[in-house]
């Protein structure tokens, strides 16, 4: 069918194109004829009540204006109370029997179309809920109890269709069109009825009404309102009531099922951008949390990540964009990126944030973010961290004391002109750290510093359930920080890093600076010999001070400042050359003539991993070899 080109009264006969070519319903008219139906406006002072007239309580001959407007009034406002499509469609069905009708039957498109998608071809109506008043006397259950007065209704009810394709050329499709709602009396809309509900007989003489369920763009379903053949039938004025309540949620269902689709995209894009898998950086432990908001705020943009640094470091993040919907899922996606671009230019976490800020003010004005920036040295033992409006972290320490790390809380990101301030601190072996955001430790029912207190509470009590001089498994300590919200209290996402230090001891650590000239070559070679032969690992001698070798000419070549070597023995030897030269070494394949381009060849081909950073000074190559035993 086509779209309406003209207002056409309901159940039209002529003039209906075939439904070849053509979709099966059209977008119908989005304004009723006010001259044919004035709108009834609710009185919200008046309580809900049965409709004078009606046998059952339902509505009759003798139902006033005022009776109507009393009732839409409030069957309108108990529909909107529904959050989803099932629970209006449940509104709408409890709000019309028994005060309007005896029954009711409703059907709605499946799948229901979102926004401006165009509904599948054929259309395809599901039988989503029925309603109907108790069956006291048994007329309605079809057990003999109502004889034959109520057997004209009872197909609609117990034998109704639950599954109708619609034809575009027949009288549903037409009845659809008109958007109206219409009585079961003339012989279109009667058979409409029977092609929506499969009734071989339709309920006469004004006892069923059919009422076209329509959203803001198109007709989503249908809605059939009954009452028993020894009640009153409907009047005229009935056709306003039900056009009214089947109008309110039909644009109830529709607002509901845009708002779940965008609340699922936006929370799907959320989890699509943090981390799948979280490193294992050389000397910490991670392990994160991350769980969605309640239904009244689904999908925020609270986020986490650890990114591993050159020197065997990491960068611990964690952030917060203010605001609850896709965009701001999106712009946490964006300011994450730009997170680990500037980490990996190996910036101090000041400079991080101070470039996050700015990239903030280059997304929009009302672009506003939180975000804790840490930088753990297992070789060091130390933090450096610098704070953006966000709450603090904790510090839990072997022997379960806890403590708030003292950070400048600084203003948001996005706010411009601030002037972030670093902070370095000790993190001893066998620490945790844990990061987080706001809506672990702040809600309707608490501030952030009550919260903050029930952190470090919790905390010392699960380190109190572990033996002594052993540090808290990090999976079961996560789970009892969630702990901490209770399942009313929580309105916000929840993003929660921990890590554990464990850090490299001094024995395993060598390192050397040399100067940039051919000899110092010799020199790096004695460093792998020495430190091999005081950590019993000769087996490796061989191939490492041959990569050595390698790496280090390179960089003695064409470096200006001394070179750096490093040797780290963890669960795998890794070692580490620094120099000044920004550019980024490249795999290549040296032809036969070539005196060079075979080093990283043999590195690729000798070592476990390997790998180059630039670094603010230059750059940092590295590569990794197994421990002899350890695939």
């Amino acid at each position: 069918m086509t779209d309406p080109t003209s207002p056409q009264p309901a159940a039209r006969t002529a003039d209906v194109p075939s439904h070849a070519g053509s979709a099966a319903l059209p977008h119908a008219r989005s304004e009723p004829d006010p001259a044919e139906h004035p709108l009834v406006q609710a009185d919200p002072e008046t309580a809900p009540g049965t409709l004078g007239g009606g046998g059952s309580g339902t509505v009759g001959s003798g139902s006033g204006a005022i009776d109507r407007l009393r009732f839409v009034g409030v069957a309108t406002r108990r529909i909107a109370r529904g959050s989803d499509a099932e629970e209006i469609i449940l509104g709408l069905c409890r709000a019309t029997v028994p005060t309007f009708a005896d029954a009711i039957l409703v059907y709605l498109l499946n799948p229901l179309p979102v926004g401006d998608e165009q509904p599948t071809n054929p259309w395809v109506f599901i039988l989503r809920r029925t309603d109907r008043i108790p069956d006291v006397s048994g007329g309605l259950a079809g057990d003999g109890g109502g004889g034959t007065a109520t057997a004209a209704v009872l197909p609609l009810l117990s034998g109704a269709l639950t599954r109708v394709e619609l034809r575009g050329n027949g009288p549903l499709a037409e009845v659809l069109r008109g958007v109206r709602p219409v009585f079961t009396d003339s012989q279109v809309s009667q058979q409409a009825l029977s092609e929506l509900t499969g009734a071989g007989t339709p309920p006469q003489e004004r006892h069923a009404i059919l009422a076209p369920l329509r959203g803001q763009r198109r007709v989503i379903g249908a809605a059939v309102f009954l009452r028993r053949p020894d009640n009153d039938a409907f009047q005229k004025d009935d056709l306003q009531v039900a056009q009214q309540l089947s109008t309110h949620a039909a644009l109830g269902v529709d607002k509901a099922i845009l708002h779940g689709r965008e609340a699922s995209v936006a929370d799907e894009l959320q989890r699509t951008m943090l981390p799948d898998d979280l490193p294992e950086p050389t000397g910490v432990r991670l392990a994160s949390r991350y769980l969605p908001a309640g239904k009244t705020a689904r999908v925020g943009g609270d986020w986490y990540d650890a990114i591993p640094l050159p020197g065997s470091r990491v960068a611990l993040v964690v952030g917060d964009v203010m605001g609850h919907s896709t965009t701001s899922a999106a712009i946490m996606g964006q300011l994450r990126t730009t997170v680990q671009t500037l980490a990996g230019l190996d910036l101090p976490p000041q400079e991080v944030l101070h470039h996050l800020d700015e990239q903030a003010q280059r997304l929009g004005d009302d672009r506003m973010a939180t975000c804790l920036y840490a930088v753990y040295d297992p070789v060091a033992h130390r933090i450096t961290a610098a704070n953006a409006g966000h709450p603090p972290p904790v510090l839990l320490h072997r022997d379960g004391s806890t403590e708030v790390v003292n950070l400048e809380p600084n203003a948001p990101i996005g706010v411009g002109g601030v002037d972030f301030q670093t902070v370095e601190l000790p993190a001893p072996p066998g620490s945790t750290l844990v990061l987080y955001t706001d809506g672990l430790v702040e809600s309707r029912t608490r501030d952030v510093w009550t919260g903050v207190e029930d952190l470090r509470e919790k905390l010392t009590e699960t380190a109190a359930l572990t033996r002594p001089d052993h540090a808290t498994p990090l999976e079961p300590l996560c789970e009892a920080i969630l702990d901490i919200v209770g399942p009313g209290d929580r309105d916000d996402d929840i993003a929660l890093l921990a890590a554990r230090f464990e850090g490299i001891a001094p024995g395993n650590e060598a390192s050397l600076e040399l100067e940039p000239r051919p000899e110092s070559v010799r020199h790096a070679r004695r460093l792998v010999r020495d430190s091999l032969a005081g950590w019993d690992l000769t087996e490796l001698e061989d191939a490492v001070e041959l990569l050595v070798s390698e790496v280090v000419t390179n960089a003695v070549r064409y470096a200006e400042r001394p070179v750096s070597v490093r040797l780290l023995r963890t669960d795998v030897l890794r070692c580490e050359v620094g120099d000044d030269v920004p550019q980024l070494p490249r795999l290549r394949q040296a032809g036969p003539a070539d005196e060079g381009g075979r080093g990283l060849y043999l590195v690729q081909r000798l070592a476990r991993k390997w790998g180059a950073t630039r670094l603010s000074t230059g750059k940092l190559v590295w590569f990794e070899m197994a421990l002899p035993g350890r695939s």
